[in-house]
């Protein structure tokens, strides 16, 4: 990783920035610094077509290769994007899943003809996709999934069982689904992955209502709901290979992007204390510091962690494991610096534009440890995996 910007690249974040002023207008005006985690139903339809405008200006999927529709941006360039897509305050993105997810592991795993059938669509911005992994007795623990899936006398995949905390399911046109196609296995043995219109008789999809009124997640029950036969990623069985690749990507380059995103929360929080006089508070400034130290730290070792590994295909170092884990736990302490800053002011809920998204934020940072992969399953990732400690051991049965 170049932390040195040559005259290109600066040249190339002018270009980005100079588009987002140029683009983030009119009725898109209404999106900026909206839509992010606690705040995804925010003008859905909006950001849908906000997606297309992206994509007219060849600006989604900006990091894959041109043979599949992308950019082929360099890591550095992909930085740039992301940097100034948060800091023009892009709203996020609809086509997340779509683009950051699923989009690459079929690049990495998919069939041509998957990759034909799925992946213009996503750089268009014209579908969008679910993540179907967490049940109820499989969150953090995703090896316990318990969806079962067959494949029948036409070689179509049938699926029975249930998935939950399902971002946007509602909004969204297709889902990828990890489930049990072997009879009898246990943990990640016997496991499939699926791609499965979400409009078929078969699937329900349920909002849960949270206690701030949104419904962004959902539960979604299968009752006989089908995949083609062409629409497995990997061979029956090799599921857990290709999600685990999944979840490599989900740690990727817009992880920058993210990080501009807190940079705004903390300068949320540093103009509500110089607002309300606590910036004079010498414990309330050690801990904005603090925070300002964080974020520092969060952004070397993204760019360490991003930078290519030959021992990964999908790019990432083993300083990826220690990500989720760090700024999990460094927004949480956010939120609740937050709700000291504001004091008595952040204690009912309010429609300031100078308080509500930090009560957001304060809210939706308390499930951060938890939502993909709690805090006791990465200190586990950390240990296993980069560490080559020997497993936990598991109860038997």
């Amino acid at each position: 990783m170049n932390l040195d910007p040559t005259p290109a690249d600066e040249a190339f974040r002018a270009e980005v920035a100079q588009w987002l002023r140029t683009h983030l207008v009119g009725e898109f005006a209404a999106l900026k610094f909206r839509g992010g985690p606690g705040d995804e139903e925010y003008e859905p339809a909006l950001r849908k077509r906000w997606e297309q405008e992206l994509a007219a200006g060849g600006w989604t999927c900006v990091g894959w290769p041109r043979e599949f529709g992308g950019r082929g941006l360099s890591i550095e360039q992909q930085v740039i994007f992301h940097e100034e897509y948060a800091r023009a305050g892009g709203p996020g993105r609809m086509g997340h899943i779509g683009e950051g997810l699923i989009g690459p592991t079929l690049i990495q795993f998919g069939t041509p003809a998957q990759q034909r059938r799925f992946l213009p669509e996503i750089v268009a911005g014209r579908e969008f996709w679910a993540q179907g992994y967490s049940e109820p007795g499989a969150g953090s623990d995703l090896a316990n999934v318990q969806t079962r899936c067959w494949q029948q006398a036409d070689g179509s995949w049938c699926v029975q069982g249930q998935k939950i905390w399902t971002s946007l399911a509602h909004e969204s046109d297709w889902i990828f689904v990890l489930a049990r196609s072997e009879p009898g296995s246990k943990g990640n043995k016997g496991l499939s992955f699926l791609l499965l219109p979400l409009d078929q008789p078969g699937i329900e999809i349920r909002p849960i209502r949270q206690l701030g009124g949104g419904a962004e997640f959902n539960e979604v029950y299968f009752d006989g709901a089908l995949a083609q036969a062409d629409h497995i990623v990997g061979a029956p069985g090799e599921g857990w290979k290709v999600a685990m690749g999944l979840l490599d990507v989900e740690r990727g380059v817009s992880t920058l992007g993210q990080q501009m995103r807190f940079a705004h929360e903390l300068a949320l929080i540093i103009e509500a204390a110089r607002r309300n006089g606590r910036a004079r508070d010498p414990a309330i400034r050690a801990r904005i510091a603090h925070a300002w130290c964080g974020l520092r730290v969060m952004r070397y070792n993204a760019l360490r962690m991003l930078a290519p590994s030959d021992g990964n295909p999908l790019g990432l170092r083993r300083e990826a494991l220690i990500y989720k884990y760090y700024w999990s736990n460094w927004h949480r302490d956010l939120g609740e610096l937050a709700m000291d800053v504001l004091g008595a002011e952040g204690s009912v809920i309010s429609d300031d534009p100078a308080v509500r998204p930090l009560q957001q934020m304060a809210f939706f940072s308390r499930a951060d440890t938890i939502y993909a992969g709690t805090n006791e399953i990465q200190l586990n990732l950390i240990a296993e995996r980069g560490l080559g400690m020997p497993r936990e051991p598991r109860p038997a049965g």
